[in-house]
């Protein structure tokens, strides 16, 4: 089975369940986007944004993608990079969804386990993590988005960066009918697909942190005048429940 293997080196848990995922024509890097570990039972699961995967409107159709997972032992510094593919005879490797709202910007991979080197380090959500109680996030809740915007991060140690963010729409309420949230935060690109989080001290005491959804895109308005109005710093975050669908 699978199970997080993170161990005691002194890191918060949250930095090694995510990941920096690139996604490849070839040996051709295409783009570079957030990603994060799932587990359901013995089935470890990549989340990420599905336009990172596959994007009609712009043409994106990588055929793999790569990762990271930190080497056993402490050493921060040793790195694993591990490739999968997207398509097996053309067909999707990844898992997506809809729903009443149109397609859900979410995909799942699995990971074989076989992919995983031994002794590899990292975590992982799981089911107990996802927030389920939506009137139990008040408006203005302090969230952090973990990810690698504009594929910034602690290049020596493999480590990606946290994003301060608040709650900025009704939790639980289907923004603008689809199944996302608005959060307030400066992001960039290289951010999709990067988990949205609050910390839970009362919880899972391996990975003390609720899961409420994935970030997926800014916000802007056509409208803004770029000499006279600041970017909206908004952005649509899906909700984390979409995992129970995708990872069944």
């Amino acid at each position: 089975m699978y199970a997080s293997q993170l161990r005691s080196h002194g890191v918060e848990p949250l930095l090694l369940a995510c990941t920096c995922v690139d996604t490849f024509n070839g040996s051709q890097v295409l783009t570079s986007a957030s990603g994060f570990f799932f587990q359901r039972g013995a089935r470890l699961f990549l989340i990420t944004s599905r336009h990172v995967l596959f994007d009609g409107a712009t043409d994106h159709r990588p055929l793999r993608i790569e990762f990271g997972v930190h080497a056993a032992g402490l050493d921060l510094t040793q790195h694993h990079r591990i490739s999968l593919p997207l398509y097996d005879h053309g067909k999707p490797l990844w898992r997506q969804a809809g729903d009443s709202g149109g397609d859900v910007d979410v995909a799942a991979l699995e990971v074989p386990g076989m992919a995983i080197p031994r002794g590899a380090q990292f975590s992982a959500f799981g089911v107990r993590h996802i927030q389920v109680q939506m009137h139990a996030v008040p408006l203005g809740q302090p969230l952090l988005l973990v990810g690698f915007p504009l594929g910034f991060h602690d290049t020596l140690h493999h480590l990606p960066v946290a994003r301060g963010a608040v709650v900025a729409s009704a939790f639980g309420v289907r923004f603008q009918g689809q199944g996302c949230f608005v959060t307030d935060a400066p992001m960039h690109r290289g951010s999709s697909g990067a988990p949205v989080v609050r910390h839970d001290p009362t919880g899972d005491a391996s990975l003390p942190w609720q899961l409420l959804g994935v970030h997926a895109t800014r916000m802007d308005m056509e409208s803004r005048d770029t000499r006279q109005d600041a970017s909206l710093g908004l952005n649509l975050a899906w909700y984390s429940d979409v995992l129970l669908a995708l990872t069944q």
